[in-house]
């Protein structure tokens, strides 16, 4: 038998639903001439008579009853099958999975997700925290969160929230016995609490003040993998941390944490959402970056 179109079924169904191929080219906006020629090619490729004809009526032969009983829930199928495609397009639903390291899940996705899942009830989001620098495409995620805008070219970038800062912090206990530095040369004889990325890179501590500008790898005991616990360690006067300014901020208005060096702590580029330059895009997807676009990121979350 030789292969068959989708088309020429639907154009078959479509006749015997309506009585006659007058009424079936009318509803399908089309020739009655087009509409034999396909039924005459459907016939011949499978090698049997599906319809008898006459001057006055159209009626389905054994062979085309049978596969009419056949293709009508079929077809059926096959056209909810491309409605709820036509949702998903249209209408914000389904899940979107992002990728990104820590900071940006705990202070810039969170407070936007949970509000954007206010908005879009039907939509789902998987927030996976990692610090590594992974294909998301392969990795099957829809969008990613990275630290500036060194992205593969074929990767459209958004920025996410307003510019980053690093806050040098230390607790009271820890520098009750000890003199604050007073430039970042002066953290070469303090115990530097360390973070390691994933990696295997040891991160280095940046400054800036009038112009100048200096880079450490600091040195210390005690190496962590992430801002909590580099936190939970300077709280503890295990030595100084090296975090984002959001997660220090509550523990600097509280006392509990004192930051140092603060004039030489320069502004930094915000987060970016990045994802892949695709013509087609899922609503759900759409209405993320929308929301992006009006979210304030001055409000409470």
């Amino acid at each position: 038998m030789k292969p068959l179109r989708l088309d020429s079924l639907d154009a078959f169904a479509s006749i015997v639903s309506c009585g006659g191929f007058r009424a079936a080219a009318i509803e399908r906006r089309v020739s009655s001439a087009a509409l034999s020629q396909t039924i005459g090619g459907l016939e011949q490729a499978l090698g049997l008579r599906l319809l008898n004809r006459t001057t006055r009526s159209v009626a389905p032969t054994e062979a085309g009853a049978r596969l009419y009983e056949r293709l009508v829930p079929a077809l059926l199928d096959i056209r909810q099958a491309l409605d709820d495609l036509n949702r998903l397009r249209e209408t914000p639903t389904g899940t979107l999975r992002i990728n990104a390291p820590g900071p940006a899940v705990d202070h810039v996705l969170c407070p936007l997700v949970f509000d954007f899942m206010r908005s879009f009830p039907e939509v789902k989001v998987e927030l996976i925290s990692d610090a590594a620098i992974i294909d998301i495409v392969q990795g099957g995620f829809d969008a990613g969160v990275r630290f500036g805008r060194q992205l593969e070219q074929d990767m459209i970038a958004v920025p996410l929230g307003p510019a980053l800062r690093y806050a040098i912090v230390a607790s009271p206990h820890y520098l009750r016995d000890r003199a604050a530095p007073s430039t970042p040369s002066d953290l070469m004889g303090l115990d530097c609490i360390r973070r390691r990325f994933p990696g295997g890179t040891v991160v280095s501590w940046q400054f800036e003040k009038g112009g100048e500008r200096m880079e450490i790898t600091p040195e210390g005991r005690l190496t962590l993998s992430s801002a909590h616990q580099e936190l939970q360690a300077a709280q503890a006067g295990q030595g100084i941390a090296h975090v984002f300014e959001d997660y220090a901020r509550p523990h600097l208005d509280e006392g509990s944490l004192i930051e140092l060096l603060p004039d030489w702590s320069p502004d930094l580029p915000s987060w970016f959402l990045y994802y892949p330059n695709r013509r087609h895009q899922s609503a759900a997807m759409s209405a993320l970056l929308q929301h992006i676009r009006e979210f304030d990121w001055r409000a409470e979350p």
